[in-house]
């Protein structure tokens, strides 16, 4: 194993080993403090951008599942079709794996998709480091290149992930089958293709979608029409609108904004919102975004609903949080982070709009706030 070194902004710096694809790399350094799950997290769009150092000390044990694709078209056991982290760092890597689902180690799956893996680093000190300042920009350099080889730090908050990870096309699912169309296909073709009589039918908007959120929706026997982020949906028929999950500054993404804005229009279109889709969802209701410290990615965060005594252990990926206090009097907070008191969801206290700052698909973590699909279908 190559020797490697992660530079912080701070300048302090972190000794560590490759076990991935060997390439210099910057990012946001964020830390996940999840104990399983790095399949389904490297491949969470919601993690363009970023070196993700998990906190959990011995990663790489059960190996990586199969990346196949089932005949919706979707990956069976990834929440993408590739890994969107650029970089995952570990204290200590375990080359040899054992599970009954496991195809290939860790390391390999990283050197196929050329991803960086680094090993050897006491996460413990990285984490606390993280904790104290905050998210920080990083690079990984290998000790045996030259300065010159060093990547650039780029502008974590400036730069459009959501637009880079969105699908580019529309794409349309039903039980057990999908179709691609074309970027330019008009709404009847869209309205048209995969249209069973009688089934309803959810218009998604791709900020960075995981699997698992479209197979909760299919499973619960609708159809779904996957659009680009920036994507004006409004003259398509359907009778639900889905804001996803997504990597990056919800402040990039005026364009959906502006199109949610217009579906604002029809007070009865229900409309649900995870994550990125909460931020979206209050930024069209004229609330403010703000970024957190060190963001929540964990499988352990607790949240309140609001008004009740009712607390749920949720999963979470985010680094930026809604100002409840900025919320318009026809709105109001729906959940409450028991940590920090940060927003996690919100809805309109007239119409069936509301959101979860949280990932009620949970894929991987606990399950405990699916229902919540189960409410959004019920209201279609």
């Amino acid at each position: 194993m190559r020797k490697v070194t992660l530079i912080l902004d701070d300048g302090s710096r972190y000794e560590g080993k490759s076990f991935g694809y060997e390439r210099p790399i910057a990012g946001e350094v964020v830390f996940n403090t999840a104990m399983t799950g790095y399949p389904e997290s490297l491949t969470d769009p919601s993690y363009a951008g970023q070196l993700m150092t998990l906190t959990y000390p011995l990663v790489g044990n059960y190996g990586v599942p199969s990346t196949e694709t089932g005949p919706d078209g979707l990956p069976v056991n990834m929440e993408s079709d590739r890994i969107h982290a650029d970089a995952i760092i570990v204290s200590d890597y375990s080359p040899a794996y054992c599970h009954w689902n496991a195809r290939e180690s860790l390391g390999d799956w990283l050197k196929r998709e050329k991803v960086v893996g680094v090993t050897g680093i006491d996460t413990r000190a990285l984490t606390k480091n993280l904790r104290e300042h905050g998210v920080m920009m990083g690079k990984i350099v290998f000790d045996d290149e030259p300065e010159a080889e060093e990547p650039e730090m780029p502008d974590y908050g400036a730069i459009n992930y959501v637009d880079i990870v969105s699908t580019k096309t529309p794409v349309v699912y039903a039980q057990g089958e999908s179709r691609v169309l074309a970027a330019d296909a008009p709404a009847e073709v869209i309205d048209s293709t995969l249209n069973e009589p009688g089934r309803k039918r959810v218009v998604l908007v791709d900020c960075g979608v995981k699997s698992n959120i479209i197979r909760c929706l299919l499973k619960r026997g609708v159809e779904v029409v996957r659009v680009p982020w920036d994507y004006d949906y409004n003259n398509l028929k359907f009778d639900g609108l889905f804001l996803s999950n997504g990597p990056g500054d919800p402040d990039r993404c005026e364009a959906a904004v502006a199109n949610l804005r217009k579906a604002f229009t029809n007070p009865e279109l229900p409309i649900f919102g995870i994550c990125m889709g909460n931020q979206l969802l209050s930024k069209a209701a004229g609330a403010h975004i703000y970024k957190l410290k060190y963001g929540h990615r964990s499988h352990n965060q607790p949240v309140r609903m609001a008004g009740t005594d009712r607390c749920f252990i949720t999963s979470q990926n985010h680094g930026y949080a809604v100002d409840s206090s900025t919320l318009s009097k026809d709105w109001e907070p729906l959940f409450i982070n028991m940590n920090d008191g940060s927003n996690e969801g919100i809805r309109h206290k007239k119409n069936p709009w509301f959101s979860a700052q949280f990932h009620p698909e949970a894929a991987s973590g606990p399950t405990d706030t699916e229902f919540l699909f189960d409410d959004f279908v019920k209201l279609l």
